[in-house]
């Protein structure tokens, strides 16, 4: 890539940010070598090594990259039989540690899918869990062993600490004594070359037994060591050489753990070192708000609101820009206000970005094609020890382009002509313009000249634009438009500035008539521009509120289906219970008559039971958490109904005759024995015709039908729950009780005692039970209730 337009377009400051967003040394090393590539697919990849990062760091924090260091010189070392510093050791231990804290950076598998690329890294970095803790065990700072190093150790230093208490107890009774307080300096113990010595006047030394050390400047004092302390101060000695021994035996113990394991750990680090650049580029992603750009090889660009990353974000005003598409040239006219050459460097920096594998700061669905050279004349580059002009300097500049672009190259040119004659300028623009156009070479050139307005509009293949310009304010608003030439503005800046009218409207007869015709239209098509664009902008202001609207409408209709299902639930839950007080009325209408039976009209008895046995059977098939089949509707046209009908009530099972016809919705009444049950006509069919038997039996009757079928004086109701247990022992009692049986066992089990407590409460409560009693030793003990019927 060339190297002068790297510069030019300040690629070197975004490189710099780069590496401020590294953790370590060896991750700013690698973002110091970014460079653009041209490789499509080299650089596809990067790019998704960027997003997986930018996603990693939103949903998970930054990663454990600190504490990194470039260890290889060390781990060569040690392979080499080296005894490491602790430094160095402590340094590879962290390396190791980070490596263990990356693969729980990515223990989920959800986190593994989103980020292949990174995670496969991790997953192909070695851990050394003993080699760390070992390291930490031994070692507290790059200046200090840890006693639980080893136990030999241990015992040197404990035998340090015994003997420099005892020589420290014997200097201080030596300081202490009357009968050297005279002699002394000062009642202190100090210590020199590595011995414990005590400060004495010189003129008592040769009084004072010991080995003189060391003497004060002024030589008015002389550090004895004391003949009572030597051995003790040669012990220490000593074991101090035995602690250096023993230090040095741990630090190569740890080496060799280090040196087995070069080629891994080394990996490590290059693998840590990509893994740093890689998540500064994701952190560059996140700090600029940048996206993924779509990449491709047909030199199309198309930026959505992209923004100079150098600039500041909060002021600038993004621009959308196309090129390669339609036409492969595109100039940009208009005053100098500075909008045109921003314009230059972002798609040029932002191209370089692209394929350095970062992220650009645009919007969504950004396009940029992948060149193999960026080529740029931008700025006022004269050069006063050349003795070069502007022109003659920007001239040498597009010479060396024109001699090295290829096929595949973006070029932008920055007042293309300026510097000279405006005819000649403008006749030489077009010129250079003509054969990058006729190469198919992806242009982009900003100037002010009139006469490359024409040449944009009358050329195929090249494209206008123009920086807006607001008059009001006398400023640009930086916006860039695509397929206007830029108007010179020149007249109405001065009107606005003061300038005489008069002195304008003489300047305006001094121009060309061509020239102010093609004012005229440019001012034409500003207004048309400006007309059209606050059209657009009352539509989209519209499209929004109906958006809003559709939005609210849709969030009314979602809550009025919610409230209807929810009335609808509410509805089939209370009809169910209906339902089951039903059931429970007829029990209890059962009960009153069986004690009234006397006095009743035997065959209603027998009928009310037969009912309300039917009625069970039908309630026990439906699930109390399942009002389903409150919604079984008939299949058959019911048709015109009279009184007295025969129908049967499809959610109950159970035949009747209507004893009230339909209404306007379909409600009626149904008879069925003793109750009288609301139905609607959806959920009710004809029951045919069919020869019945009346039965005319009476209470022996049944007794004796009852006795048939072996009515027992016990029920088993083990390994039923509760629920179960009394459904089934209330029919029992019921056909016990019509049967005439004077006492029943409900053999109920022992277990946890909940199946017989739930008996004992429920015929506490029965209208036919008069008393109850646990079974005898020899009727089951507590495994039966024996209960006496009324």
């Amino acid at each position: 890539m060339n190297e002068r337009s790297i510069r030019v377009l300040e690629f070197d400051k975004v490189k710099n940010t780069l590496i401020d967003f590294a953790q370590s040394e060896i991750g700013k090393e690698k973002c110091e070598s970014i460079k653009p590539i041209n490789d499509i697919d080299e650089i596809s990849f990067l790019q998704e090594q960027t997003s997986e990062a930018n996603r990693l760091i939103s949903k998970r924090g930054n990663p454990p990259l600190f504490g990194l260091y470039d260890v290889i010189d060390a781990i060569i070392f040690a392979e080499k039989g080296g005894a490491l510093s602790p430094l160095n050791l402590l340094r590879i231990a962290d390396g190791l540690r980070v490596v263990r804290e990356l693969k729980k950076y990515i223990s989920s598998e959800e986190i593994q899918e989103d980020s292949v690329h990174i995670s496969g890294l991790i997953q192909n970095l070695y851990s050394f869990r003993e080699i760390e803790e070992e390291i930490d065990r031994a070692i507290i700072s790059d200046t200090e062993i840890s006693d639980n190093a080893s136990r030999e150790l241990r015992s040197i230093r404990m035998q340090l600490r015994k003997k420099n208490d005892d020589i420290k107890a014997k200097l201080n009774s030596i300081v202490n004594s009357k009968n050297t307080s005279a002699a002394l300096q000062d009642a202190i113990v100090t210590i020199r070359e590595g011995r414990y010595v005590v400060p004495i006047r010189s003129e008592y030394k040769n009084r004072f037994p010991g080995v003189v050390h060391d003497q004060s400047s002024s030589g008015a004092t002389v550090f004895i060591e004391p003949l009572a302390v030597v051995n003790l101060n040669n012990e220490i000695k000593m074991l101090e050489l035995k602690e250096t021994e023993e230090i040095n035996r741990i630090l190569k113990r740890l080496s060799g753990m280090v040196g087995q394991n070069r080629a891994e750990i080394a990996s490590n680090q290059k693998i840590l070192a990509e893994l740093d650049f890689i998540f500064a580029r994701g952190r560059l992603s996140v700090h600029m708000n940048a996206v993924k750009p779509e990449l491709n090889l047909e030199g199309i660009i198309d930026l959505k609101n992209a923004k100079h990353p150098l600039l500041n974000v909060k002021n600038i005003v993004p621009i959308s820009i196309r090129l390669g598409d339609g036409f492969t040239t595109l100039v940009i006219t208009g005053p100098n206000t500075g909008g045109k050459t921003v314009t230059l460097k972002t798609v040029g920096l932002l191209t370089l970005m692209a394929q350095s594998g970062l992220h650009i700061p645009a919007q969504e669905g950004s396009v940029l094609a992948v060149f193999d050279d960026v080529f740029s004349d931008i700025g006022d580059e004269q050069s006063i020890e050349q003795s070069l002009s502007t022109f003659s300097s920007h001239m040498t500049n597009i010479v060396k382009i024109l001699k090295q672009y290829s096929s595949n190259s973006l070029i932008l040119l920055d007042e293309l002509g300026a510097g000279t004659d405006p005819t000649e300028g403008a006749a030489l623009a077009m010129s250079i313009l003509d054969i990058l156009l006729k190469n198919n070479i992806r242009t982009i050139a900003t100037t002010h000249y009139s006469q490359l307005k024409i040449y944009a509009l009358s050329t195929e293949g090249v494209m206008n634009a123009s920086v807006e310009f607001n008059v009001d304010t006398l400023s640009p608003t930086y916006r860039l438009l695509i397929g206007i030439p830029g108007k010179s503005n020149a007249f109405e800046i001065s009107k606005r500035l003061g300038l005489d009218e008069s002195l304008i409207d003489y300047a305006k007869d001094l121009i060309s008539s061509d020239n102010k015709e093609f004012e005229d239209v440019l001012s034409g098509i500003e207004k048309d521009r400006k007309l059209i664009e606050q059209k657009r902008e009352e539509i989209e202001t519209h499209k929004d509120e109906i958006e809003k609207l559709k939005i609210k409408l849709n969030k009314e209709i979602e809550n009025n289906i919610s409230r209807r299902d929810r009335i609808i639930e509410e509805a089939k839950k209370e009809a169910y219970e209906i339902l089951n007080g039903a059931k429970e009325e007829a029990s209890e209408i059962l009960r009153e008559m069986n004690t009234m039976r006397t006095s009743v009209d035997k065959s209603k008895i027998s009928k009310a039971h037969k009912l309300t046995d039917d009625l069970r059977k039908s309630m026990e098939n439906y699930d109390t958490t399942d009002y389903d089949f409150l919604n079984i509707t008939s299949e058959e046209e019911v048709g015109e109904l009279k009184l007295g009908d025969e129908v049967e009530i499809i959610t109950l099972g159970q035949s009747g005759h209507v004893v009230e016809l339909p209404d306007s919705k379909g409600n009626l009444t149904v008879e069925i024995g003793i109750l009288k049950v609301n139905s609607n006509i959806d959920q009710i069919k004809r029951v045919k015709s069919v020869e019945k038997s009346e039965s005319k039996t009476g209470i022996k009757n049944i007794i004796k039908q009852k006795s048939g079928q072996n009515i027992g004086s016990e029920i088993d109701i083990r390994g039923r729950n509760i629920e179960e247990a009394i459904l089934e022992l209330d029919k029992y009692i019921d056909n016990a009780y019509i049967v005439g049986l004077k006492e029943i066992r409900i053999i109920h089990g022992k277990g946890t005692g909940v199946l017989r407590e739930g008996i004992k409460k429920y015929l506490r409560k029965h209208k036919n039970i008069s008393k109850q009693r646990l079974g005898e030793f020899s009727e089951g003990g507590d495994g039966v209730t024996v209960a006496t019927l009324k």
